[in-house]
């Protein structure tokens, strides 16, 4: 599904402060899995899922997206391939307050052209099928942190993305609400979506619904663990 290879990023390039987060990074990351990027502060695990999810671009390396080059793609293409491709979940969840449930949910769908009446239907079957349904009209800060969470879920799956990044996403989740989203992410995995994640939570690390990790420490590639092949 996506191919790192020999990915290095510098920050502050040419500079006194030159600092290199990633040196020299080769993945290759499976479809219709669950996958987690592990390390501590500063192993550059968030920029590497940056570059996977195409939000910013290799010093040197490539990246394939199913087989094809898309490192020196010009942005308004690597616009288009994130809207189309990939799914977001941030950790503050970045709902837009005052707006309600559905209304934060169709947002990112506004360009691609879909009509909204379309957008509703999709949004409402998310909402369904992450039992939201009675929280519709409901506007983001009246939800539980359990509910904003499966918001942004759906929010990150209007466009129908193959593969859903995720930064950190139960860093501001309790035990109960953090294994509820494992299963969530285990059943959009077993429907054929791609999912990479970064966490130094162990209740994800070490969770069956992980199917490999990718251990960093500054800025290399340490350790993959094939759960799957184990």
């Amino acid at each position: 599904m996506l191919e790192l290879a020999n990915i290095r990023k510098a920050f502050n390039q040419g500079q006194h402060n030159e600092f290199w987060a990633l040196k020299g990074i080769d993945i290759d990351i499976p479809p219709a899995q669950v996958n987690v990027l592990k390390g501590p502060s500063g192993s550059g695990k968030t920029t590497l899922l940056t570059i996977l999810g195409c939000l910013a671009r290799p010093t040197e390396g490539r990246v394939r997206l199913k087989g094809e080059d898309i490192s020196g793609l010009p942005e308004r293409f690597l616009t288009e391939i994130r809207r189309s491709t990939f799914g977001f979940i941030f950790q503050q969840f970045n709902l837009v307050r005052g707006l309600t449930a559905i209304e934060n949910i169709i947002l990112p769908g506004y360009p691609s052209g879909t009509p909204r009446a379309c957008l509703l239907e999709r949004a409402e079957a998310l909402l369904a099928d992450m039992q939201l349904s009675h929280r519709r009209d409901a506007k983001v800060e009246w939800l539980s942190g359990g509910e904003q969470q499966r918001v942004a879920i759906c929010r990150a799956l209007i466009n129908d993305p193959e593969i859903l990044i995720a930064d950190e996403p139960t860093a501001n989740l309790d035990s109960k609400l953090s294994a509820e989203f494992l299963v969530i992410l285990q059943r959009l995995a077993a429907a054929g979506r791609t999912v990479i994640l970064t966490s130094h939570d162990p209740l994800v690390v070490e969770s069956d619904v992980v199917d490999r990790v990718y251990s960093l420490r500054d800025g290399a590639l340490i350790d993959v663990h094939d759960k799957a092949a184990a």
